[in-house]
């Protein structure tokens, strides 16, 4: 109960610091128009997010995740990244090219929202393809539970997922 708390305290801050980051990003575009940052943008803006940024810096991807896309992210929270096993966070950022490969395991190609996932029996990834299982309404995707949806931005959409997928 004491995690389920505190889960849906980090969603709740996390769609908090997005709806200031939306605001933020308002004068960037062209007049009338209020458009969202990139994924990557709203993964900045994110304190829950920080180690995603950080692993996505180290692994080169800041380019690609800031381009047109459209691009779907499923991003680990900071706390997904601290349940790793000791070291291999570490290891990972010492690697570039395996971290690459572990974070395009968390990247679709195009715009999928939450009602898109909810139908579907399998996501397609960069880096795998990966079950969808909805049970109760939960949804987790290669075991990773899925604890906000649709933070949408410029350039895709953005869920926040409490595991690391590491790909096999």
């Amino acid at each position: 109960m004491k995690k389920l708390k505190l889960t849906l305290i980090t969603a709740i801050a996390f769609c908090s610091t997005l709806a200031f980051t939306t605001v933020a990003f308002a004068g960037h575009h062209e007049e009338g128009e209020m458009m969202p940052g990139t994924v990557i943008d709203i993964a900045v803006a994110a304190e829950a997010t920080s180690t995603l940024v950080a692993a996505v810096k180290a692994a080169g991807l800041v380019d690609v995740l800031s381009g047109e896309g459209p691009f779907t992210v499923l991003a680990p929270t900071n706390e997904a990244f601290a349940k790793l096993p000791e070291g291999v966070l570490d290891g990972l950022l010492a690697d570039p090219e395996a971290l690459a490969g572990v974070l395009k395991a968390h990247v679709v190609a195009g715009k999928v929202k939450a009602a898109d996932v909810l139908t579907a029996d399998k996501v397609e990834t960069l880096n795998g393809t990966y079950a969808v299982v909805v049970t109760d309404g939960h949804v987790s995707i290669a075991g990773a539970k899925v604890i906000a949806t649709d933070l949408m931005a410029a350039n895709g959409v953005v869920h926040l997922i409490d595991t690391v997928i590491i790909p096999e």
